[in-house]
This record gives structure tokens, sequence and C-alpha cells, in this order.
């Protein structure tokens, strides 16, 4: 268990894994309960400090739902954190931007592929993201909760990313007729989810915005022509981006008069 430590890749495999563990509500002790792996090993892999066996690997690959070989494809990059860990595990999403590759040092389902094969990889990757994503979507609290709309929250900015990264594949001529209907659900479950959240007690100012502007079918361009202000401000403030006090106070009233169109 001890091969990997000092390894950048391992470090990578193991956040990553952490994230998703979460995200499906698996805690380190459930898995030492049910003989997985030991909870002080977990706890030394998800921080980077050493690499599981190949059969424990397997082991955790299946509890977390991942397909064979995807740990071994963290650790040498050949899967991103990106499409593996697209979870609601915002600690991930910060951690995207300067974790790197690490050595290939042993054999799996996914190293064994021919590497010329990347439209398959990215669609596998893709659909791998979706369904963490989807997964989390679905246990939210209940939309009446006081936390639903901070929690929906989390998951809106997965969804958000995980758009702009699908969207980049079909671009790419990488978008399979699959990555295609996954990028339409996921705006799909985007748009749903936002409205439900719009609903609820602790709504932000950017998801009560996004739903006032959708029933009025106004896009971000014209919303921003009728508030008076850049087309920025209203991407900023559905993203969760701060906006000054000027442009919320135009945006709560741009709000209360759609309700009354």
């Amino acid at each position: 268990m001890a091969e990997g430590a000092d390894d950048p890749g391992v470090l990578r495999a193991g956040r990553v894994f952490a994230a998703r563990r979460e995200a499906i509500g698996l805690s380190q002790r459930e898995l030492a309960r049910q003989k997985v792996i030991t909870q002080a090993n977990l706890i030394s892999f998800e921080k980077g400090r050493s690499w599981p066996r190949e059969k424990t690997r397997a082991k955790l690959e299946k509890v977390v739902e991942w397909p064979p070989g995807t740990l071994s494809g963290l650790r040498r990059g050949v899967v991103t954190p990106e499409s593996a860990a697209i979870d609601g595990a915002r600690s991930v999403r910060r951690d995207v931007g300067w974790l790197s590759g690490g050595p290939a040092t042993e054999t799996s389902a996914i190293e064994t592929l021919p590497p010329p094969d990347t439209a398959g990889l990215v669609t596998r990757a893709v659909m791998v993201a979706v369904n963490q994503v989807l997964a989390a979507g679905e246990k939210l609290p209940a939309d009446d909760d006081r936390g639903f709309a901070k929690a929906a929250g989390a998951v809106l900015a997965d969804l958000r990313e995980l758009e702009a990264i699908t969207a980049r594949a079909v671009r790419g001529s990488q978008g399979s007729t699959e990555v295609i209907r996954a990028l339409r659900l996921i705006r799909t479950r985007f748009d749903e989810l936002m409205t439900r959240a719009a609903t609820a007690a602790d709504a932000t100012l950017g998801q009560r915005l996004y739903a006032a502007r959708n029933r009025a079918a106004l896009s971000v361009d014209e919303a921003a022509s009728l508030l008076g202000v850049a087309t920025d401000v209203v991407t900023a403030a559905e993203t969760e981006q701060p906006v000054s006090p000027a442009d919320a106070a135009r945006i709560e009233a741009f709000i209360a008069e759609l309700k009354q169109a």
C-alpha cells in the first residue's frame, strides 16, 4: 500500500475518489465495514500518501460504480478529474486547474486500451460524469427544506461546468450521438433544477433571475438590455458571482416587474 507516495497522480486519484465517495454518501467507516479497505489505508490513499493494490482498486471502483481501471486512468491522466469527479464535490473543482499526470507503474483495463481512441475516451468520461452529477441531484433535500436552494446550488455549479465540458467535446468533433444526447439532458436538468431552486425560501438572486427570465422567454442579452446593464452582470448573477449593490437592486426590481407581466 505504501507504493505511490509523493506521486502527484496518486494524489489526484485519491482526491477524486474521495469526492466521488462523499457524493454518493459512503463514509470511510462504511467501506471498512464492508471489508473493501481498512479505514487507515483509505485515509492514506485519499491523502495521496499510498496506492492501493490492484484487487483493492477494483473493489473501490466497484463500490463507487466506476468502470474498471478508472483509478489507474486518473493516476496516469488518461481519465481527467473533470470527467471522473464532477459530482458535487467542490474541492475537486478547485484542484482541477493544477493537478497533473503521474507515472504509469502498472497495467489496468484502461492502460491496455490502444491510445488512438480519443473520441471513445471522451465519450466514456463524459457519460461517467453525467451519471454522477445526475445521481447527486437525486439526493437533494425536499424543495421545501430550508437548505434546498444552497444544496441545489452546488449541483447546479457542477451541471454548469459539465455542460461546458460536454459542449467542448461536441464542438471538437469528439461528441458521439450519446454525448449530444447527454448535453441535451444536462441542459434540461439544469433548467428544471434552477426553476425548482427559484421557488425555495432561500433562493439566491441568480436562481430567481434565471427563472423569471426564462418564464418571460428572455435571453441573457435581452434581459441585460432591459435591465440597462452589461451582459456580464446577468451572467455573473446567474452563476452566483458577486454583483454591485446597485445592480442587485436593479435585478430585484426587474424580477418583481416580470412577475407582474
